[in-house]
């Protein structure tokens, strides 16, 4: 009997600077399958960036017209000028198609997509082992200057203060066992009733037991 099975929307959210990208990548080598979500910008493209692979560029008026249409799933604007924003209809059309699709994304953004999304999203938030060592982590990147690794932080203490709004959490202290436990949740996720058509299974299944008790009884009869 085939089990259908609905995708799985896996929002990973966290600190800047926890992993959250190094986790996904190692999950996505073991199954390449996974899609990634392609966010929507209304910045110029880079050297290199293809449109609707890195990000699908559009103009503010474009923008805020899919806003107000609720054609986006959650959306940012990092200052005037500059929005970004997940596209829900290609989620959920890969969804339908049982695809399972991962966004990574901040807190915010993540808190977003499960109002719009309920329980449809299965939200992982990627904890640091200790707070000082998310500093060191982003110290030794060097790309922020100190009042830039100082708002970071701040974003950072703001963001584990929310930690409760998800279904899992992962300490990324070491990477392996991270990412082992993030390929967990993705197996677990999919054989819960919400990513499976148990409906189905479950009157196919009991119709077959009707059938089957039927012949067994009028075995029993026989016999008797």
């Amino acid at each position: 009997m085939q089990l259908s099975r609905r995708g799985i929307l896996l929002v990973v959210s966290g600190p800047s600077g926890v992993g959250k990208g190094t986790l996904i990548k190692g999950v996505r080598v073991k199954y390449p399958a996974i899609r990634l979500s392609v966010s929507c910008t209304t910045r110029d493209s880079r050297p290199g960036e293809r449109e609707g692979e890195d990000y699908f560029f559009v103009s503010l008026d474009e923008f805020a017209r899919m806003r107000e249409a609720g054609e986006l799933l959650e959306w940012a604007e990092v200052y005037p000028g500059l929005n970004y924003g997940t596209p829900r209809g290609p989620v959920e059309e890969a969804l339908a198609r049982g695809e399972d699709i991962v966004l990574e994304i901040d807190d915010q953004g993540a808190r977003q997509v499960r109002r719009v999304m309920g329980e449809r999203a299965v939200l992982v938030f990627v904890a640091p082992p200790s707070f000082a060592e998310l500093h060191r982590r982003l110290a030794d990147r060097g790309t922020e200057s100190p009042e830039q690794l100082r708002a970071r932080l701040t974003t950072a203490r703001t963001e584990i203060a929310n930690l409760g709004a998800y279904d899992y959490v992962i300490v990324n202290d070491q990477i392996e066992p991270a990412t082992q436990r993030l390929e967990a949740v993705l197996l677990a996720e999919q054989s819960a009733p919400r990513a499976v058509d148990w409906e189905a299974l479950r009157s196919a299944l009991l119709a077959e037991a009707d059938q089957v008790l039927g012949q067994v009884a009028t075995e029993v009869s026989t016999d008797g």
